[in-house]
This record gives C-alpha cells, sequence and structure tokens, in this order.
C-alpha cells in the first residue's frame, strides 16, 4: 500500500486528536492573534466612554446558558468597561432561564472590580411580561420592579436614586439570544422612552440586527464571540473572548491544512492507479 492510500486510510481518531489539540492549546495557551475592531463595536465602546460618572447603565442579560459562551464574555466586558468608568450599573434578564448565570456574572465582575451592591450596581433579576415589564419600566420603574433580586426595596438603593423610570437611564444594551431581546428593548422601549440602545447578540443572529444599526435604531452592534474579542481589545483586557478566537483559528485553519491533504493524496491515488491501468 502506497503513503498516500495509507494516508487516506489513516484512523479517524488521530484527527479528532488534532482537532482536538488545536482548540484545546489556544484555549490554555492564548497567542493573541491580531483582531480588527469593527465600527459597530467601537460604537458601543466609545458611547459608553462617552458617558459622565454616575450616569446609568442598564445592561439586560437576554441569553441562557446554552449561548453561554458567546453572550458571557460580552456581558463581563461591558461591565468591566462600566464599572471602571464608574456607571450606575442596573443589571436585569428577560430570560428565565438565563437569571441565575446573568446572577453570577454580574456578581463576579463586581467582586473583581470590589463594586458594592446597592450602591454601584444593582440585580433586579427577572419578571414576566416581556413588552409589558418594559413599559412599566419606561413608566415606573419602582413599581415594575418593587424590589431587586435580593428582595431589597428599590426605592432605598443608592444605586436607583433618582432612577424613577428609562428616560432617567442614559443606556441600555441588550445581550441577546434571541427573542425578547434587542428589538424587544427598541420597540416597547427606546421608541417609546428616548434612551439610547445598544445591542450585543449571537453570530447567528447578528445579521438580522444590521437594519437596525444601518437606521439608527440602535447605535451599535457587538456579534457573537468575534465581537466580544474586539471589544476585549477595546478595554485592554483578553479574556475567554480573545482566547476562543485563537482557538476557532487553529482550528479552522487545521480543517483548511486536512482538507488539502485528502484532496492530495486522493488525485495522487488516482493518477497511481490510471498509470498501473
Amino acid at each position: 500500500m502506497s503513503f498516500p492510500e495509507k494516508m487516506l486510510r489513516i484512523d479517524r481518531r488521530i484527527i479528532f486528536f488534532v482537532i482536538g489539540l488545536c482548540t484545546l492549546l489556544p484555549l490554555l495557551y492564548p497567542v493573541d492573534l491580531p483582531i480588527i475592531v469593527t465600527p459597530e463595536v467601537r460604537m458601543v465602546y466609545d458611547y459608553i466612554e462617552s458617558l459622565p460618572d454616575g450616569s446609568v447603565f442598564l445592561l439586560s442579560m437576554d441569553f441562557d446558558p446554552a449561548s453561554k459562551p458567546e453572550l458571557e464574555p460580552q456581558a463581563i466586558a461591558l461591565l468591566r468597561h462600566a464599572f471602571s468608568r464608574n456607571l450606575r450599573v442596573i443589571a436585569m434578564t428577560l430570560w428565565l432561564p438565563g437569571t441565575g448565570l446573568a446572577e453570577q456574572t454580574v456578581n463576579r465582575v463586581a467582586q473583581e472590580l470590589g463594586k458594592v451592591n446597592g450602591e454601584d450596581y444593582v440585580f433586579l433579576g427577572y419578571s414576566p411580561g416581556v413588552g409589558a415589564l418594559i413599559i412599566g419600566m419606561g413608566q415606573d420603574l419602582y413599581k415594575a420592579f418593587p424590589s431587586d433580586y435580593y428582595g431589597n426595596p428599590t426605592k432605598t438603593l443608592a444605586v436607583l436614586k433618582d432612577v424613577p423610570n428609562l428616560r432617567h437611564v442614559d443606556y441600555v444594551v441588550s445581550l441577546a439570544a434571541g427573542t425578547p431581546g434587542v428589538e424587544t428593548w427598541y420597540l416597547f422601549g427606546k421608541d417609546k422612552y428616548q434612551f439610547e440602545l445598544g445591542g450585543g447578540c449571537t453570530g447567528v443572529i447578528a445579521p438580522g440586527l444590521y437594519p437596525l444599526l444601518r437606521s439608527g435604531q440602535i447605535n451599535g452592534l457587538i456579534g457573537g464571540m468575534r465581537g466580544a474579542a474586539e471589544y476585549e481589545l477595546l478595554i485592554d483586557q483578553s479574556g475567554s473572548a480573545v482566547a476562543g478566537m485563537d482557538a476557532q483559528s487553529a482550528t479552522h485553519f487545521a480543517i483548511i491544512v486536512l482538507v488539502i491533504l485528502c484532496n492530495t493524496f486522493y488525485f495522487m491515488t488516482r493518477r497511481a492507479a490510471a498509470r498501473g491501468g
């Protein structure tokens, strides 16, 4: 059996091992491959950067654990940026299955940066209603959420002082894995209460949100893990998204090389068979 024939019959477990290695090594030892920051991601960064100390930033983490690899890095990067700018952070979710994940993410970043619950940030948690909930927040935030996730009356929290409704929120960003998400916040929130709105989403739904971006209905968009990696670079804190992009690039490169090799060996065996015939 010739060498090309042996390679075409190689144990598939070896290929799985190579792909696994290309995925694992960049995650353990990121190489920080070059990433170009796109304008739509920079727009979100620039707007947060322009907000003065004490401004109110609302982050709606509208996703569940299934979308964690793409959207949690976005949430972490946005929270780090907002806290570093000394913004008052309001965190919540429109997705019931994502409540626990959202709470863990907010508290982890807050503890990392020494922020105090109730003073620097608040986690409102989940409340049913979606559109009605957002309208209620636009009319009276304290009635829509009488207490935070931990049962503390929202009217007594320093972070929510002088924030009676969404008209007093300076910036809202929805990180969406689907619906409800960015479109919901625009339809029931921004369109009625005139706050500025940005978005983040999984890579697969990003194309569907570009019409909102192009029309100015949202002022920026962070798309998928790539967008999260771009934001990590903007805040100069490389994290899981940058490492994930390294792993993705290495894996794609390995697949391309394997496809080229397989086709090369295949045509070599075809040529050898033709000569033998």
